[in-house]
């Protein structure tokens, strides 16, 4: 293989998180006595760090305002919200064809490790993945990555596969390839916009990157 390690986002990528965290965001922006949104307007939301897609909901907030905002969406989520979850068609069977190839993959996902794994675990997923990266308030995708690079869990031969902008851009800032799926939360303009090394239209297409 070209790459030494396949680093995968989560939610759009391997799984389908929008009725989950459509409810969190809701459970939470009702508890402060905001307005809700619509499923379909949140889906916008998908990809980016949490506080931040609450900055952008809601417009000006203070810190404080955010924090409280994110703890109380992680306490529905933690209990019911990540199982509201699916996976993409194909998923288990490319992960196990790459595991059988012998391809080191692992996570890297804006959302916290433990909720990340919680989720590889109701999918019985956490087998195929050598570490879980997960994300905070305040922290961003492009430094989780490079903290892994930095720390010798991941090369510029790694590369990062997702559904967002975010998640080709901050394997760029770094020095990584990146790969788009195609199923997820992205729009295909934002994807070309960072000329991601590969496009993937199906989960199966996985599979291709051990010829390459």
């Amino acid at each position: 293989m070209q790459h030494d390690v396949l680093l995968f986002d989560l939610d759009g990528t391997l799984s389908d998180p929008l009725p989950g965290i459509a409810a969190c965001i809701n459970y939470s922006l009702s508890h402060f006595g905001h307005a809700t949104w619509s499923e379909s307007a949140l889906a916008s939301f998908i990809g980016p760090p949490l506080d931040r897609s609450f900055q952008q909901i809601l417009g000006r907030c203070t810190e404080e305002e955010i924090s409280a905002l994110v703890l109380k969406y992680r306490e529905r989520y933690q209990q019911v919200g990540y199982a509201e979850n699916r996976l993409y068609e194909g998923i288990v069977e490319s992960l196990h064809f790459l595991e059988k190839a012998g391809a080191v993959m692992a996570i890297c996902t804006s959302k916290p490790a433990y909720l990340a794994q919680k989720i590889l675990q109701h999918f019985a997923l956490s087998r195929y993945f050598t570490f879980v990266s997960g994300g905070g308030i305040g922290v961003e995708k492009w430094q989780q990555i490079a903290t892994l690079k930095r720390e010798g869990h991941i090369s510029n031969r790694s590369l990062m596969i997702g559904d967002r902008a975010v998640d080709l851009r901050a394997a760029h800032q770094n020095g990584l390839q990146s790969a788009a799926v195609l199923w997820g939360y992205g729009s295909i303009d934002e994807l070309q916009h960072e000329a991601p090394a590969h496009y993937f239209h199906q989960a199966c297409d996985f599979q291709q990157l051990i010829q390459c």
